[in-house]
């Protein structure tokens, strides 16, 4: 087998990584596993164009879809996109895909293995109905080896994965193995893409040479993960925070929203507005997106306020959590705890679209989609703490998160603003990714930064940050402690690195996230394919 990296027109940061030797290919793509020798083929159509790959049938062109991405967008055929050589044998292909429509109840959209021409290959495709199959396709209609639930959402993102070792088929849903099958009708050829008159974006697309026994178990659509590509969360209960919003304190144990109260769900401003003002413990269901009269409304202690679907939100207006500013300087008795917001959208906010403030605590913010907002996307500021972001995707927005508001604050914001930012995606935010202020310590940990064209992490003004696992892509300032000419205190390690010289300037010690609770890290250079599957809405099971 040729072995050699195929790629159409690498970016300028996967050239950087491979030039620099920092970082294997395989374990970039594929985890460190010994699953994966080698990788064959690369491409996240970052360079604007789709060189290297035949196409047959379909409207195929590179888009911008959060980032650079490669789009299908006729639903009146089959269409294929094929890379890479006829000799490839025992190989896997990854990609991120999203199905946007489909033209009937039996069409599918997926990654193809083993191809000997576009209509002769093995197939693993996400349904209309949300499901996944592996299908063989010998020129006529495709033939279903094997099939399961997935909940592949149309307009979401979710990471497809074929493997073919031998006679041995195996698919892959967001890091978990659901279904495999047994054939031997085709033993080599190309990967690639599949549409079956549908639409769909593609992204991330990475194959790399497999060996070795399937994994023990039998296949289900639960959470067991590959053990050759990281699941796309640490393994933690999903329904439970991890850092700061984990830890006992100020009277509180942990962040548990509403648990223990009634569930109601709300589809119109009133209904919503009435609910997350409530007294009492209660979880909201947000179903659809709302429009609210803007621009902030107030959100009660113990809620749980909770999209349904991958496209509920909010649009028009945002949430407070906290109470009336003023210069009290210990938190207030009645400060708004225990407040959880998840798998949300926001859009649109003419002011923030979450602020927390007002020595609030035990705040858990995941899962969220949040871009177009006027001011901070997500500020946490005057003395709050025990704060929880992420799992959320941020874009096409400029000021991004503000830990800190000002830097005449410190009477309110020193020994406090304690927050714990973990596996979010910094998608093209140009700054405050978080900017920081007075927090010590605040935990910066497992995100995935990409083209932020002012800075990544700032900490300033006697803060302290300690910043690891991170993975950042053409990031201009990766992290500083100088930023704006005050200077804060930071721990900076095992950061990936790509397409980026200068990380800034680090220095100080801080105190270690792990005084205060336990946590896994990912490995940072599987943190881009971790984060971009399993950030934003419809990742969770609401």
């Amino acid at each position: 087998m040729d072995r050699r990296p195929i790629r159409g027109r690498p970016t300028r940061g996967v050239a950087a990584v491979l030039a620099a030797g920092a970082l294997a290919a395989g374990a970039v793509l594929f985890g460190t596993t010994t699953a994966y020798a080698d990788t064959l083929f690369t491409d996240t159509f970052d360079d604007g164009d789709a060189t290297g790959w035949a196409k047959s049938g379909g409207s195929w062109s590179v888009v911008t879809d959060g980032s650079p991405a490669y789009r299908q967008s006729g639903t009146s055929s089959d269409a294929r996109a094929l890379a890479g050589q006829s000799t490839w044998t025992d190989y896997a292909v990854q990609a991120r895909v999203k199905p946007t429509a489909y033209a009937a109840a039996n069409r599918h959209v997926g990654v193809i293995a083993r191809a000997q021409s576009s209509s002769s290959y093995y197939a693993l495709v996400a349904t209309a109905g949300g499901g996944v199959q592996l299908v063989r396709r010998s020129g006529g209609d495709p033939v279903v080896l094997g099939s399961a639930a997935g909940g592949v959402v149309v307009g979401t993102w979710s990471t497809l994965k074929l493997e073919a070792v031998g006679s041995s088929l195996r698919g892959y849903l967001n890091g978990a193995l659901v279904v495999q099958a047994t054939d031997s009708a085709f033993a080599a050829g190309r990967a690639g893409l599949a549409t079956s008159y549908a639409s769909a974006t593609f992204d991330d697309v990475a194959v790399a040479t497999a060996s070795g026994a399937p994994p023990t178990g039998t296949p289900t659509g639960g959470p067991t993960p590959t053990p050759s590509l990281p699941p796309t969360e640490p393994p933690t209960d999903p329904g439970k925070p991890i850092g700061f919003a984990s830890v006992n304190a100020l009277g509180q144990n942990g962040t548990t929203g509403g648990a223990g109260g009634p569930t109601v769900t709300v589809d119109t401003a009133a209904e919503l507005l009435t609910a997350i003002a409530t007294p009492g413990p209660l979880t909201v269901k947000v179903s659809g997106m709302i429009a609210l009269p803007g621009p902030m409304h107030d959100v009660s202690s113990d809620k749980t306020i909770v999209g349904v679907g991958a496209s509920s939100g909010v649009t028009g207006g945002g949430f407070n959590v906290g109470l009336p500013v003023s210069n009290v300087t210990s938190p207030p008795a009645d400060a708004v705890h225990n407040v959880i917001i998840r798998n949300l959208n926001f859009r649109n906010t003419p002011d923030d679209a979450i602020n927390v403030q007002m020595f609030s605590h035990h705040v858990w913010i995941d899962h969220n989609d949040l871009s177009a907002g006027y001011d901070g996307l997500i500020d946490i500021k005057r003395g709050s703490s025990y704060v929880t972001v992420s799992w959320n995707h941020t874009h096409h927005h400029t000021k991004n998160m503000l830990l800190g508001h000002d830097d005449s604050n410190a009477a309110q914001d020193t020994g406090y603003l304690r927050v714990t930012y973990h596996h979010n995606w910094f998608d093209r935010t140009p700054q405050r990714n978080p900017r920081v202020r007075f927090g010590d310590p605040v935990h910066v940990f497992n995100n995935y930064y990409v083209y932020n064209t002012d800075a990544g992490v700032a900490c300033q003004l006697n803060s302290g940050c300690v910043v690891e696992g991170n993975y950042f892509e053409d990031v201009e300032v990766p992290w500083t402690v100088s930023y704006s000419g005050s200077r804060g205190r930071m721990v900076a390690r095992n950061n990936v690195l790509v397409g980026t010289s200068e990380p800034g300037d680090a220095g100080g010690t801080v105190t270690e996230p792990s005084t205060f609770y336990p946590y896994q890290l990912t490995d940072p250079a599987s943190v881009k394919a971790v984060v971009t599957a399993g950030a934003g809405t419809g990742k969770i099971g609401f």
